[in-house]
């Protein structure tokens, strides 16, 4: 079980455990012991967004790093996947983001990439927290001249806009498009704009003004209303929203219609089988995917294959077993032989290139899945009892699938970093999920009050 890292790295509300600067600090020297290599110092980067807080995990991070003779490095507010990149063009032996995501201004956390610009997996997380944990750090065997140094490089925003603008297709340009972009006021605000003007679009930004406190606020992938209205109102081809920190990507039509991320992992799918890309014709998603992505990827020969939740464990899969494109119906879009985890811009632009090739509007591509009535609640619940151990809640979602059969399905999960509760329930009848979803989480709420459960 592990302690301090959930699904995506250490979180939680900032100067609130784990979130606090000595935690930080201490994760900085677990980070610089486990990453030195054959006795040599670790050479380490860090990136983050635009939350306040940044600063001050910034310089934990580093007081703990440099404490333990790491030299660090400063790439200042850049997406995550460009801290992924530029952990491996710059040899470092990790790299680590300060970022909470999608969350609000008030949360934070730390993500760690290994030397190939992978996340970790869980095994090295649990050896990081263990060092933490422990808390035996002997400072005083790093000698005066061994400690760590800090270094700062202005030069990553333009070696990450390179590597993204050279992603794209050398025949196509931009030119013509209208695009709509939020950059929900985060880590994307400078990257996003430069780059898809520099492929000759004609951009209107919003979210592009962070001051630390707004990130994410009523913006970006998961608030898409102004951006919908600016579509409209501007008569613009395309909007694309980011999130916070820049891996996940929402688009919306001409239309002002937001476009559900199944449809778009199922025609990028579609195009990458047409032109022999596909790996394997093979489509690695989690179970949070809609039954449309299974049944339209299946309706031209290919196959889905469905991980947990978090864009991490699709990355694991995709490399185990030798796929290259997947990704979360939340916006995380990894093509695996671009990147080495999801990137928001990187996948707008991949979008992009289909729409101008075929000269095909988004929402025209996404017809191509037929998305199944879907419901998701998430429940605070008092105890995150095991599921199994509960038999009122293990019968009535038995019963519910009986009724549902190959028309529907239930995923139920707990939070990795909340006491909530994930119902999620697919069919052909929306009242009826819902319903069910309701009746589910009213029971979760109760069962989750006792105490006799193990």
């Amino acid at each position: 079980m592990r302690k301090l890292f959930g699904t995506d790295g250490v979180r939680g509300f900032a100067n609130h455990y784990p979130m606090t600067i000595d935690l930080v600090q201490k994760l900085g020297s677990a980070a610089a012991l486990f990453f030195k290599q054959n006795n040599q110092k670790a050479k380490i980067v860090i990136g983050k967004d635009t939350r306040l807080s940044g600063y001050m995990f910034e310089t934990a991070l580093t007081a703990g790093l440099c404490a333990m003779g790491a030299d660090v490095i400063w790439l200042g507010p850049l997406p995550t996947p460009a801290i992924a990149h530029l952990t491996q063009s710059l040899r470092a032996d990790a790299g680590i983001v300060i970022s909470a995501s999608h969350n609000p201004y008030y949360d934070n956390g730390i993500k760690f990439f290994g030397p190939d610009g992978f996340k970790l997996v869980d095994e090295i997380e649990i050896e990081l927290e263990k060092l933490v944990l422990d808390g035996k750090f002997a400072y005083n065997e790093v000698a005066h001249d061994k400690i760590g140094r800090l270094f700062k490089i202005d030069q990553g925003l333009g070696r990450y806009i390179e590597y993204l603008k050279n992603s794209f297709p050398k025949h196509l340009k931009l030119d013509g498009l209208k695009i709509g972009l939020d950059t929900a006021h985060g880590a994307t605000y400078r990257v996003a704009p430069m780059v898809f003007q520099e492929l000759g679009a004609e951009i209107y930004t919003i979210g592009d003004k962070p001051n630390g406190l707004n990130i994410n606020d009523s913006s970006g992938a998961l608030y898409t209303k102004e951006l919908r209205k600016l579509v409209i109102d501007k008569d613009l081809d395309l909007g694309i929203a980011f999130d916070g920190d820049g891996d996940r990507v929402i688009f919306i039509d001409r239309f002002g219609n937001e476009v559900h991320g199944d449809s778009v992992l199922g025609f990028l799918a579609k195009y990458l089988m047409k032109n022999k890309k596909l790996s394997k014709n093979t489509v690695v998603a989690t179970t949070m995917s809609n039954m449309g992505l299974d049944k339209a990827i299946q309706s031209i020969g290919g196959s889905v294959i469905k991980t947990q939740v978090g864009d991490r464990y699709v990355v694991e899969t995709l490399k185990k077993d030798g796929y290259n494109f997947g990704g979360e119906n939340s916006g995380h879009i990894i093509f695996l032989e671009h990147s080495t985890t999801g990137d928001g811009i990187l996948a707008a632009l991949q979008t992009l290139a289909v729409m101008v090739e075929s000269e095909k509007p988004i929402d025209e591509h996404a017809k191509f899945v037929e998305i199944f009535p879907q419901t998701l609640l998430s429940v605070d619940v008092a105890k995150k009892h095991p599921i199994e151990s509960m038999p009122k809640v293990t019968e009535r979602i038995k019963e519910i699938e009986s009724i549902l059969g190959d028309d529907g399905r239930v995923i139920i999960r707990y939070s990795g970093t909340e006491n909530k509760v994930r119902i999620m329930i697919e069919g052909d009848n929306y009242s009826k999920i819902s319903e069910y979803a309701t009746e589910l989480a009213e029971l979760f709420k109760k069962e989750s009050q006792k105490s006799n459960y193990l």
